[in-house]
C-alpha cells in the first residue's frame, strides 16, 4: 500500500477514487509514566514513555486506516493527515485520515 501526504503522486494517474479512509486509537496515560514525567520536568529531557506511547498509537490508527482502504480495493492512500485531540483527562486520541484511491501501474 502506497500512503503519501501529498494529493497525487507523480507520474501516476488516479485510475478510480475510493472516498476517505481513517483510523484512530485512543490510549491513556500510564501512572509510572506520569512519574517518571513529573521527574523529568524537574530536570528536563525528552519523556521517552510518552513518545513510545504516541509512536504505537500512530502506527495502530495507521494500520486501522490501511485495512479499510484495502477492503475498497485501493492500493494507494493519498493526502493523508494526522490529528490529535484530549478526549478526557488523561487521554488522547490519534486520528488518520486519507483518500484511497487506485493509482495506474502501482504494483
Amino acid at each position: 500500500m502506497f500512503i503519501s501526504n501529498l494529493e497525487f503522486m507523480t507520474g501516476k494517474k488516479v485510475i478510480k477514487h475510493l472516498g476517505l479512509v481513517q483510523g484512530s486509537s485512543v490510549r491513556a496515560k500510564h501512572a509510572g509514566r506520569d512519574i517518571m514525567a513529573g521527574l523529568k520536568n524537574l530536570f528536563g529531557g525528552e519523556l521517552k514513555g510518552y513518545t513510545e506511547l504516541l509512536q504505537e498509537s500512530r502506527e495502530e490508527a495507521t494500520n486501522r486506516m490501511i485495512e479499510q482502504a484495502q477492503a475498497t480495493g485501493a492500493n494507494a492512500i493519498l493526502n493523508v493527515r494526522f490529528s490529535t485531540s484530549s478526549i478526557t483527562a488523561g487521554a488522547a486520541e490519534i486520528y488518520v485520515y486519507g483518500t484511497a484511491v487506485i493509482l495506474d501501474g502501482l504494483d
